[in-house]
């Protein structure tokens, strides 16, 4: 009889993009979190912890990336400088759409 793998919760499958995304990025965040978040999509310290807000699961793919790169390219870029939105457009095509900081501004 075949074990029955449990599907995986939020928050794991959330940590597992990043992973991912950090692989192609070679970005490695020291800690990845995954919490209740009522002001914003996700968010990264200068000691490597990237958060992104359990929620975020329930969005469009494209937006989990879109909010997953950004956070994880301020590991390496900490402003939105031309050198953060290229790497943005490089790795995520058609980011501005998604770019919150535009319309809520």
């Amino acid at each position: 009889m075949k074990k029955q793998h449990p599907i995986a919760d939020p928050a794991t499958l959330l940590k597992r993009r990043v992973s991912s995304w950090g692989v192609k990025l070679r970005i490695n965040p020291k800690i990845i979190r995954v919490q209740h978040m009522t002001r914003k999509w996700g968010s990264c310290s200068t000691r490597g912890i990237i958060t992104l807000a359990v929620d975020l699961y329930e969005q469009n793919i494209h937006f989990q990336d879109f909010v997953i790169v950004h956070e994880l390219l301020h590991l390496r870029v900490p402003n939105h400088g031309r050198l953060f939105k290229t790497l943005m457009t490089m790795h995520v095509p058609g980011w501005r759409e998604f770019d919150i900081r535009q319309s809520n501004s």
